[in-house]
């Protein structure tokens, strides 16, 4: 079975590693203590097995099972199942990974199914076990450690996404960048797949505080939930702003594209004008040697003295008019 850990701890102190969920169970028991199961990626049949063993609702191993949920607290008599999806930022791709935990909260025992490398919960059981005073509080402290631990890793996350927003803001009156609406939307998909994971951890916290007299919960656990609360909500606030500013980087982008689509055609139209003239000008004096070029017997003008100079001047008084009314209306 893929167990990260298996501990026995009594008054906050860790006083056995158990071989075995049965041993865990029997030594957890014996001592009075409390369990911390820490389980990476199990198969099925695993989780059916430590489901076994300390009576879990079938409704919530069914969750554990399928995977895929949403952020999310439920109690089945006196254990707790939470549901979170911890984040990660990844540089080199500049894109947000989301991973899956599944915490089981019993009297005396804390089973954690992690699907992926975040959060670190080993740095979690370290920091509570120089903390006695904090693990002897019992199982509910490990539920807050974890939820502080991936509440503080979706710090760098929303750092991250708050510098490529910042990127988009620069590149957005750039005329460079061709997959600026791409990359806008992705990000914001992105954002939206953040508050979804999120916005959910404020009821949680609520939820546990609301009930912390009825299961008795230390006053200074509360007051730890409370902090953790704190940042849960200053983060959604924050990624609310986030989706505001990308829908409006959106919109500007549009609009910028649509002006500078426009002032292409304008530009265009402008060349067309100047182009259609200068052939208008053109086309007089074409006309007039067209019609005194054709050399027919009976053409009077041909024996003329000022034909010659009159066909010139006409050519002429078309092409000057011609330019004069075109400049006019700013044609050329």
């Amino acid at each position: 079975m893929p167990i990260i850990d298996n501990a026995v701890y009594v008054s906050g102190h860790r006083i056995d590693n158990p071989a075995s969920l049965s041993e865990t169970f029997e030594h957890t028991r014996a001592h009075k203590g409390m369990a911390w199961i820490g389980l990476f990626r199990p198969t099925p049949e695993e989780i059916a097995a430590v489901a076994e063993e300390f009576s879990l609702h079938p409704l919530a191993v069914e969750d554990a099972l399928s995977g895929h949920q949403r952020s999310k607290l439920e109690r089945y008599g006196d254990i707790l199942f939470a549901v979170l999806r911890p984040a990660r930022y990844v540089d080199e791709s500049e894109t947000v990974e989301f991973g899956e935990l599944h915490v089981f909260v019993g009297p005396d025992f804390v089973v954690t199914i992690r699907h992926a490398d975040s959060p670190d919960l080993a740095r979690v059981r370290t920091r509570l076990e120089q903390q006695p005073d904090l693990l002897g509080m019992g199982p509910e402290a490990v539920l807050y450690a974890i939820l502080d631990e991936v509440v503080d890793e979706y710090a760098p996350v929303a750092s991250g996404v708050e510098n490529d927003i910042d990127e988009i803001e620069d590149a957005l009156f750039s005329q460079g960048d061709t997959h600026l609406s791409q990359r806008i939307y992705e990000l914001a998909r992105e954002v939206i797949a953040f508050h979804r994971a999120t916005l959910p951890l404020a009821d949680m916290l609520q939820n546990l505080l609301q009930g912390a007299d009825k299961y008795r919960v230390d006053i200074e656990l509360q007051r730890a939930l409370r902090d953790v609360l704190d940042h849960t909500l200053r983060l959604n606030d924050r990624i609310v702003t986030f989706r505001t500013v990308l829908d409006n980087a959106l919109t500007t982008h549009a609009t910028l594209v649509t002006q500078r689509q426009t002032e292409t055609g304008l530009a265009q139209n402008e060349q067309v004008k100047k182009i259609s003239g200068w052939a208008a000008i053109l086309f007089g004096p074409t006309l007039v040697g067209t019609v005194y070029g054709m050399n027919f017997d009976h053409m009077p003008e041909l024996h003329w003295v000022a034909g010659y100079p009159l066909a010139l001047g006409l050519m002429v008084a078309t092409s000057v008019t011609l330019w004069a009314v075109f400049r006019r209306k700013h044609w050329l």
